[in-house]
């Protein structure tokens, strides 16, 4: 068995961005990050503090990042009509004990939510939202109210009533947009009125507050089933171009990270050997021995991947990267998690062309990684082509399957795609595919390409006609996204006009598989 890197085996230990629930000796934290975001307001006191932890645990949520808390918020359960209208601060927080918090409610309420400065800009408002948003799904809630705070009102409070100010913001006519409001409404919160008064304290915001609301989709009365669960993927056709340094590569990926998180993607694939654009910047005499320069690169590719899946929320699945380990060269998928941690695929079958041009040596286990969204799995270019490790991951949980790939002609596509329906058709399973377009000619072994990137289903009447949910034109620089139903697909493969999970033939036929020194048969 080989050692993996340093590097992975650190980031894979656990995860380095988590939410979770506040603890009791969280409080002097809080409170510092309190009086950082609000210089005019009080931060919480032991008594509130215990009492919302007491009342409420579920409620009280805080982020940390590599061990140290960098936000905080806190929440009750109320009932929309006893808070529906005006209402102030001390009211719907109990003067912040919240030991109104009525566990038979149908909404919950936000009542406070801070993120440390230094560590503004990463989304770690989105998280604390997101949480609460799942909350609300597990418990069943109609819906989130919060009253918002506009601290860029005081400002202009002599020029323009308070009302006008709010307009003026989802206008975007303002010359300073409020960082606090423009946040709120990005995460789907819509505007119910203008609170007066409603936090005195808050002088920044002149006391006003903005009443807004977000709405369970997937809330639904006891008599009537749950929503189905859906997730959200994205595939990059990427363009290989020439580049001169790590940072114009960094660049070209975050542009499609940052759209996909606009798109509340869930998961985000880039092609097969997407880092094979900076060979040009390593170049060895033997390709081979320029393909293994390549490693030099793993840290800061690790690292900036790992960087964005935290600051974008978003999973992401960073292509391929040829790395050395004990001496040898592997073809390596990661999956980079939005929590910050990482998980790795080897490629299974090298191919003639990076056997001969690069020396790849290939992997010895498919893996199936669990994800926020359900378990998935990661099978390398021509991987796909074999139909048994699709079989494996498909017994070991794996609903989605995310397929790199580079391919240098239409021909070899083909092979790919048709072999990937055919996995999405015998596991009832869906696929994502995602392979770099453009040249390289000053990289041997990977001189042109050819991409068409597609989110594949099973062929079957509950899914889109052909099986392809959504494809690109070939060989323009784009992203496909769809948002995919697990639940469609779990009943399928029970009731699906073939069953070709549940009606295989194990007296006739099976898998066999070796991992970790013992014998498996699916």
């Amino acid at each position: 068995m080989r050692e993996p890197s340093k590097l992975y085996a650190m980031l894979q230990s656990k995860a380095r961005l988590v939410v979770r629930q506040l603890r009791k000796t969280d409080l002097k934290a809080v409170q510092e990050i309190q009086r950082r975001c609000f210089v005019s307001i009080e931060p919480w006191t032991r008594d509130q503090f215990d009492s919302q932890l007491a009342v409420f645990p579920e409620g009280q949520l805080g982020v940390e990042i590599d061990g140290v808390l960098v936000a905080t918020s806190s929440s009750l359960i109320v009932d929309e009509e006893d808070f529906g209208s005006y209402h102030t601060f001390d009211q719907v927080s109990d003067n912040g004990f919240i030991r109104n918090h009525d566990p038979d409610g149908d909404t919950i309420y936000g009542i406070d939510i801070a993120v440390d400065p230094k560590h503004r800009g990463v989304h770690l408002t989105r998280r604390v939202y997101e949480a609460r948003k799942e909350l609300a799904r597990q418990k069943n809630l109609r819906a989130i109210l919060i009253a918002g705070r506009i601290p860029g009102y005081a400002k202009v409070a002599d020029k323009m009533s308070a009302e006008e100010y709010v307009r003026r913001v989802v206008r975007k006519d303002m010359k300073d947009r409020d960082p606090v409001l423009t946040s709120q409404l990005g995460q789907g919160f819509a505007i119910r009125g203008v609170l007066k008064d409603y936090l005195p304290s808050d002088s920044e915001s002149a006391g006003y507050a903005v009443f807004m609301e977000w709405l369970n989709p997937e809330h639904h009365p006891d008599n009537t089933p749950v929503s189905a669960r859906s997730v959200r993927v994205a595939a990059v056709q990427y363009q290989m171009r020439q580049i001169t340094s790590f940072d114009e590569f960094a660049q070209q990926c975050e542009f499609f990270i940052d759209t996909a998180s606009d798109y509340r993607m869930d998961f985000l694939l880039f092609p097969e050997m997407i880092t094979n654009q900076l060979q040009v910047l390593v170049q060895a005499p033997e390709s081979s021995a320029t393909a293994r320069r390549l490693d030099e690169f793993t840290q800061r590719y690790v690292e900036f991947f790992t960087k964005m899946a935290m600051k974008y929320n978003l999973n992401i699945i960073g292509g391929t990267h040829l790395t050395v380990e004990g001496g040898k060269l592997f073809n390596v998928a990661s999956l980079f998690r939005r929590d910050g941690s990482v998980e790795k695929q080897y490629k299974l079958h090298i191919s003639p062309s990076e056997s001969r041009w690069w020396g790849v040596t290939a992997g010895d286990e498919v893996r199936v990684f669990d994800s926020d969204r359900g378990k998935v799995a990661i099978l390398i270019g021509d991987d796909i082509a074999y139909p048994e490790l699709a079989r494996i991951a498909t017994a070991k949980g794996a609903n989605l399957l995310f397929v790199p790939f580079v391919t240098d002609i239409r021909s070899g596509y083909m092979r790919i795609r048709s072999c990937a329906q055919a996995r999405c058709i015998e596991n009832g399973m869906y696929a994502v595919l995602a392979g770099p377009i453009g040249n390289l000619p000053f990289v041997q072994g990977a001189d042109i390409h050819y991409g068409e990137a597609c989110i594949l289903t099973p062929c079957d009447v509950p899914f889109a006609r052909d099986g392809v949910a959504e494809e690109a034109t070939p060989n323009v620089e784009t992203m496909v996204v769809h948002e995919l139903d697990i639940e469609v697909l779990r009943r399928n493969r029970l009731t699906g006009s073939v069953r070709t999970w549940l009606d295989r033939r194990p007296d006739l036929y099976g898998v066999r598989y070796s991992e970790g020194g013992k014998k498996f048969e699916v």
